[in-house]
């Protein structure tokens, strides 16, 4: 178990306060656990989020089939990085 060394410290509105200590009591944990717990599963939500995705078996073969199928000519792509970089001094 890691070393509990830092501290959260925040206010709360009390109608959020007695519903999260009764949460934390009939699931019979300690305030802090239930609170970080929670914390810490949504955390890793909104990071996976960002970092992950999962699609469902025949829109992932669907992806795979876009990511592997041969480049395709564009002209008007061409035509833009021909162009000189605005973000280059001329």
């Amino acid at each position: 178990m890691e070393q509990l060394d830092q501290r959260w410290a925040f206010r709360v509105a009390p109608t959020a306060d007695r519903i999260v200590r009764q949460a934390a009591e009939s699931a019979h944990r300690t305030l802090t656990e239930f609170v970080v717990d929670a914390a810490l599963m949504e955390a890793k939500r909104v990071l996976a989020d960002r970092t992950q995705f999962v699609l469902a078996r025949d829109q992932w073969d669907s992806f795979v089939a876009i990511l592997d199928r041969s480049p395709q000519d564009n002209p008007g792509l061409k035509e833009l990085f021909s162009r000189p970089s605005v973000f280059t001094a001329e």
